[in-house]
Formats: C-alpha cells, structure tokens, sequence
C-alpha cells in the first residue's frame, strides 16, 4: 500500500503551521506579559508607600499596627505569621504526601490505583473557605483538648489543615515523577537483592527527586499564598511568635483584611497591602528559584 504524501500531512498548507506556532507564542508572551503587568503594579503602588516608609523600618520592625497612632509598619509579624503557618503546613504535607506517592507508584495495584488517585484529588477540589471553617469549628476544639490554653484561632490548627489541603499537590506530582523513572533501575536493584521498600527508598526515590523538588516547591508556594485558611483560623492579630499554638496573622490574611474596604484608598494604610504584596512575590520568587537551582542540580547528578 502506498503512503501518500496527504498521510503525514506534508500536503497541508505551510499557512497552518505558522498559526499554530503563533498561537503558542502568542500565550506564552501572554504570561510573561501577565506577570510582568502584576510586578509592575506591585511596584508603582509601593513606591508612594516607601516614600511614608523607610525600608529600614518596613524590614526590621516588629510591629505591624497600621491602624494605631502613630501607625506602625515592621514587616516581621506578618513574615513571621507566614512562615510559621508554612512550616506547619509542610510538616504535614511534605511527609504525607511523599509516603502516599510512594504507595501509589511502588505498591498499589492498577485498579486501586486509578480508584485512589483521583479521590485524593478531590481534597484540592474542596473550596478553601470550607477548610477554613473546618480548622476553626473542628480541629481548634480538637487540639484545646491537649493545650488548654491554647486560643481558639491559632497557627496550629490553620497549618494542619492547610497541610491537608497541599497534600494532593504533592502526591500527585511526586506520584508521577515516581513512575517515570525506568523500570530498569528497578529490575537493577532487585537483581542485586534489594527488596521493593529499598528499592524504592534508595533507587526510585532519589531517581525521581528532580520532579519530587518541583512538587514540594508546588507545595511550598501554595502554603505560602494561601489566604482563606489563615484569615479565618488563625487570627487577624499580628504577632511576632514562632509558637503556633499563639495566634497571628499572615500577608495574605493582611491584604484580605485591608482589601475589605476598612482603610479608605489612597493612605499609606491602604499601599501597605502592595508593598506586602511586593514582599509575598519575593518570597514565592525567590523559593522557586530556589527551586530550579535544585531541579538543575539533581538532573545534572543523574
């Protein structure tokens, strides 16, 4: 039988292939172009902010009351409410999620498998507000049981659910970056005696961990900017604590909170959400930055 040349497409007009090609440039530019729009609004909104504002002041201090008189501006409570929340949540998250990758690629069957996975799925489906009133209505009370004087809005109970709401980010795309190593370096190390818990720990593991890096990074950004959970679990007091048992506040939950209307458009009050804006995208920036180095580092190891 002979192919011709319509088969492949060869007779196709050129014409086509130019559009479909300007197409994909076209969205790519289109989120450079986005992203490159949202920093330069962060920027130009900060500027009459840091002219109120000194750097110094903004970075170091440890009070962050822009209500007050005289209003107070130090940036560290609320960095300090962010990070904490974060490590709560990642101390859920990151070891959950791994150990459920690892099962679903290394240990469950197929079928439960293609039943499992899309189930945990779900949870990142879950509306943030409703998690947020979960940790608030369920988990709080749960946890005053062993911290009796323990606050009912806190960072503990804000960060544990935010880690269960991160965990379907990480499993997922650890899952998959798990299956995509070869079967060879199983076969390997289980030729060489090793058991299938070995050979997932010590070959399969550290094989896929340039795309594992990119899923706790995933993770880490979604804790990071997550807003609803903190702003109704966690309290809207900001508080330089690294107790998660305290209360506080995160940038996130501080924007929220401006964002409503309160401070009237135009004071310092209401640009300190875009200079906390700024200092949140650094942040983020910065850890996926972070994050490619590594990504580069371990792909170039393997």
């Amino acid at each position: 039988m002979a192919l011709g040349p319509s088969l492949f497409g060869a007779g196709r007009p050129r014409w086509s292939e130019w559009l479909i090609e300007g197409l994909l440039l076209l969205a790519a530019l289109a989120s450079v172009a986005i992203t490159a729009g949202i920093v330069l609004v962060l920027v130009r909104e900060s500027i009459p902010f840091f002219r109120e504002v000194s750097l110094g002041e903004f970075l170091l201090g440890t009070s962050w009351a822009p209500t007050f008189e005289p209003p107070r501006f130090g940036i560290l409570p609320l960095v300090c409410g962010t990070l904490v929340t974060t490590m709560v949540a990642l101390l859920v998250a990151l070891p959950v999620g791994s150990v459920v990758a690892i099962y679903l690629s290394e240990y469950a069957p197929f079928s439960l498998r293609e039943l499992l996975k899309p189930t945990l799925e779900l949870l990142s489906a879950i509306p943030t507000v409703v998690y947020g009133y979960f940790a608030l209505l369920f988990v709080s009370p749960q946890l005053k049981t062993l911290f009796n004087e323990m606050p009912g809005a806190n960072m503990l109970s804000a960060g544990i659910v935010m880690g269960i709401m991160i965990i379907p980010y990480v499993s997922s795309l650890s899952e998959d970056a798990l299956r995509s190593v070869p079967m060879l370096l199983r076969e390997g190390a289980y030729a060489l005696g090793a058991n299938k818990l070995i050979t997932a720990l010590r070959v399969v593991y550290p094989a896929a961990l340039s795309g594992i890096g990119s899923a706790y990074i995933l993770g880490i950004s979604r804790a990071i900017g997550e807003t609803m959970i903190v702003a109704i679990a966690a309290g809207g007091q900001a508080n330089l604590t690294l107790d998660p048992r305290q209360p506080g506040q995160t940038i996130t939950a501080y924007i929220v909170q401006v964002s409503m209307g309160d401070v009237p458009r135009g004071t310092t009050g209401y640009q300190s959400i875009f200079a906390a804006g700024l200092t949140l995208f650094l942040f983020t920036l910065g850890f996926n930055i972070a994050g490619y180095i590594l990504r580069k580092r371990f792909r170039e190891s393997y």
